[in-house]
């Protein structure tokens, strides 16, 4: 049985009514009480993309809302990741409404932090420079790559010999390191490096991944560990989130495309390994990631799926283990969309087996819209 989704009335964004309701579609001798259907993931991703703009952008201040019921308060750091969105939706489908938003983001964003894209927190401007960087490969316009060279020259300040080295979380806090601002950094700088050739770039992502590697790894099992230091103990956070686990997976596979060293590839599997095996990542009963809250938890789980979509794709992963992680993640979005999904709205809740209320967060957004690029994807590279 096969539906096909609406996505947008007379090219125009979507609107509530232009997506069809699903929910009420019962296949005749599916014994889970799920509603399946066949889905078009490249049409769910445009409904998905364009809940993101017409529910979240403030087209006044060129930015993206806080959340669906029009709370403007603006935070730095999801910023990057609608743009991350915006550039999946982009190269997808190359409409320029998608192009338009990107340029206008780079005005908005820019004056909503203080007329510059430079912010305390090092992990912020990571975030943004890995989705400018991004946004300059897609486009080939210079503004991006200058927004991206800007955040980097400023970040590299944040390595001291604090713990050992690594790069802070914060410029008033140069004692605490953790993993949110050096694995996006080893990903930022293997980037530049990849696309530009300069020798200092890979040094220093060869120098933050040994870092990060001998102080927030876990050898023995593939847990990556949030942050050292925090209380000025020198002991390693016990927290587990799951954007620890898929930027550590994005910076050994962007080492190990460089270096075609076979260790990286293995720290990225044994991490992947982990995060589906572990009952504090994975809801062990849904096999679903877990449930990481609203807040900044909102975003954890989008971060870990873009890095873990990119070594599914990688064409020297074990085919074993690209069965294993593709019946995961596929678990993972058919779940969402069958049953997480507040329709014809097409709203993401926290949880991808639970429907939101009326309203939801962006950062919970972002991380549902990431899934479904990442099913769009997949199913364009003919994985399932």
């Amino acid at each position: 049985m096969k539906l096909s989704i609406l996505l947008a009335c007379a090219g125009l964004w979507l609107l509530p009514g232009c997506v069809k309701n699903y929910d009420d579609v019962v296949i005749t001798g599916d014994q889970s009480g799920i509603n399946k259907y066949e889905v078009n993931w490249a049409a769910a991703a445009d409904s998905s993309s364009g809940s993101l703009v017409l529910n979240f952008w403030n087209p006044s201040g060129k930015y993206f809302n806080r959340t669906s019921n029009g709370n403007t308060e603006f935070h730095y750091w999801p910023q990057a990741h609608a743009l991350d969105v915006l550039v999946d939706a982009y190269a997808r489908t190359n409409d320029n409404k998608y192009r338009t938003l990107m340029d206008d983001w780079m005005v908005g964003v820019k004056q909503k932090n203080g007329n510059t894209f430079l912010n305390e927190f090092y992990d912020d401007m990571e975030w943004n420079g890995l989705a400018m960087l991004r946004a300059y490969t897609a486009t080939n316009d210079g503004k991006f790559k200058t927004g991206a060279d800007q955040v980097w020259a400023d970040i590299k300040n944040g390595w001291n010999t604090n713990m050992g080295g690594g790069i802070a979380w914060r410029k008033a806090q140069p004692a605490y390191k953790n993993t949110p601002a050096n694995a996006p950094a080893c990903i930022l700088a293997a980037r530049l490096y990849q696309q530009f050739k300069q020798p200092a770039d890979l040094d220093f992502a060869r120098k933050i991944y040994t870092w990060l590697k001998d102080s927030l790894y876990e050898a023995g099992t593939g847990w990556v560990y949030d942050g050292i230091n925090a209380n000025g103990d020198g002991l390693r956070s016990t927290w587990k989130f799951t954007y620890n686990q898929g930027t550590f997976i994005g910076a050994a596979l962007e080492l190990y495309d460089i270096t075609k060293d076979p260790l990286f590839l293995n720290d990225a599997m044994k991490v992947a390994n982990f995060t589906l095996s572990d009952n504090t990542l994975t809801n062990g009963a849904d096999r679903l990631l877990r449930d990481e809250g609203g807040g900044d938890g909102g975003l954890f789980k989008g971060i870990f799926v873009r890095y873990f979509t990119a070594l599914i794709l990688h064409p020297d992963l074990p085919d074993a283990y690209r069965k294993r992680y593709i019946a995961y993640l596929k678990n993972n979005f058919e779940t969402l969309w069958y049953q997480g999904t507040r329709k014809p709205v097409v709203l993401f809740g926290s949880y991808w087996k639970t429907k939101p209320g009326n309203e939801t967060e962006m950062p919970i957004q972002l991380s549902g819209a990431m899934l479904i690029e990442a099913a769009a994807l997949l199913k364009k590279s003919n994985m399932f």
